[in-house]
């Protein structure tokens, strides 16, 4: 059965797309993040999106893009921040390996600087993360079969901590597949 080896959520700042790759290079495999997929099928940004359509019409735009990704994808799986937040998502993400990049404010904050094209954090960024997180953080711990803490770590140490979570510690970068 095709199925991602890894899947990672977790908000904005845990470095997903970052850890994503990283993870694919000392695996040799191939990363696809669902954001992506989503730009790349309309052909227009998450924020244009969110402003032009809505936030609904962009969820339906994620579950499906996560719902393809799960069924076709066979390496390293990054998705958006809230695709959790659909129940058919959460569902559908059931038996897979989920591993939830956790992160406090102060890290994310840091890492993305918090006022880039985020739609759901405009205004006071570091209230409506906040916000956000008390909603999806029961969320995303339910849904991951992993949890790594990622604060105060670097790219390099969170990919360790990823792949000794996976039970594939000690790849050393490059050697992966040969």
């Amino acid at each position: 059965m095709n199925r991602p080896v890894a899947i990672l959520v977790g908000p904005p700042g845990a470095g997903k797309t970052t850890i994503a790759h990283a993870l694919a290079e000392r695996l040799g495999l191939t990363v696809r993040d669902t954001d992506e997929d989503i730009v790349a099928s309309t052909g227009r940004s998450i924020a244009d999106i969110f402003i032009d359509d809505g936030e609904p019409h962009f969820r339906e735009l994620e579950h499906a893009a996560v719902s393809k990704a799960l069924d076709e994808h066979v390496g390293i799986l990054a998705l958006g921040g809230g695709a959790v937040l659909d129940p058919r998502t959460q569902e559908a993400l059931r038996g897979h390996t989920v591993v939830f990049l956790d992160v406090r404010i102060t890290d994310a904050a840091r890492r993305v600087g918090l006022n880039r094209d985020r739609p759901l954090l405009l205004g006071n960024p570091r209230a409506q993360w906040t916000i956000m997180m008390d909603h999806r953080r029961p969320i995303y711990t339910e849904i991951a079969t992993h949890r790594v803490p990622t604060d105060g770590l670097t790219p390099d140490e969170v990919t360790e901590a990823v792949l000794n979570a996976l039970g594939v510690a000690g790849v050393p970068a490059g050697d992966a597949g040969e």
